[in-house]
């Protein structure tokens, strides 16, 4: 191991165990609690149980399916609610119309409680997969919007100045300088709004569902099974950090200037294809010569 590697997980290692040592401390007073009757098991069943729950779980292969729906859900709504709103909020910052006439139906679709809109959707829609993409969809679409509109309208004048100085067009402007400046505002929407697709998916499979982790969750609830719903939270947790991790990934590699590492490596690679080829003939001469 290189020493940058070496000094990287020693820097890693120390940002973890924190957060490592305080989850182990939870779990041993939790299960302290909870074993020594403080606490009911239809309230807090001990970790142990859940751990136990949780293990059973995976390995009947009972849950693949119910995490297959609720990922499918997750994904198709982020994607469908995150491209209308970045399609939106690109005409509403190279319009100032189109912000007005649309900025007033995106707050009203913000404030409105989308658990209540829950119910008419899937009555709409049907108990399948539309109306949970469609929940998702509509519960991701706000912060993707207002950090899109943001972050487009954020470039300096100067900037775009010197963009009109050089006859640049709207298309070439939006391309070249608005857009680049914007995704790290549009990313930090984009993380936001897959974290909230995962809860609308969920919020629609509490209403109804045939499939997906929101109804393991309420079935285990109304079976006093409460070990076995705290195991299928746990997994709701860790897809959503799966899902959140992926963002974070697409984020380093298309704002790859925001990390040092990635930068350094593009440009080592464009300086590696800049780097004219010998003909046979130079190759030849400097074997010759050799």
């Amino acid at each position: 191991m290189s020493g940058s590697a070496r000094k990287g997980a020693v820097v890693s290692a120390r940002a973890i165990w924190p957060a490592a040592g305080l989850f182990v401390v939870l779990v041993v007073a939790l299960e302290f609690v909870a074993s020594i009757g403080l606490v009911s098991a239809f309230v807090l069943p001990r970790p142990s149980e859940v751990f136990f729950s949780l293990s059973d779980l995976l390995l009947s292969g009972r849950v693949w399916e119910h995490v297959a729906a609720t990922t499918f859900e997750t994904v198709a709504g982020f994607l469908i609610g995150s491209v209308a709103a970045f399609v939106l909020a690109v005409l509403a910052s190279m319009s100032d119309l189109a912000r007005r006439a649309v900025y007033p139906y995106v707050i009203a679709l913000q404030v409105t409680p989308l658990i209540a809109v829950a119910p008419l959707i899937i009555a709409w829609l049907g108990f399948g997969y539309s109306s949970k993409i469609a929940i998702a969809a509509l519960i991701c679409f706000f912060p993707v919007f207002v950090n899109t509109a943001a972050g487009m309208m954020s470039t300096d004048r100067t900037e775009e100045e010197l963009f009109q100085s050089l006859r640049a067009g709207k298309v070439q402007t939006l391309v070249r300088l608005r857009l680049p400046r914007a995704l790290p505002t549009i990313f930090a929407g984009l993380k936001t709004a897959m974290t909230l697709a995962l809860i609308g998916a969920v919020v629609g499979e509490f209403v109804s569902a045939e499939r997906g982790l929101g109804v393991l969750v309420t079935r285990y609830s109304y079976q006093l099974a409460v070990a076995a719903a705290f195991a299928v939270v746990i997994l709701l947790t860790a897809l959503g950090l799966l899902l959140y991790g992926a963002m974070v990934l697409v984020e380093r590699y298309v704002v790859y200037w925001r990390s040092d590492s990635r930068l350094l490596a593009r440009e080592r690679r464009q300086s590696t294809r800049s780097e004219p080829t010998p003909s046979p003939s130079t190759r030849t001469a400097a074997g010759v010569e050799t």
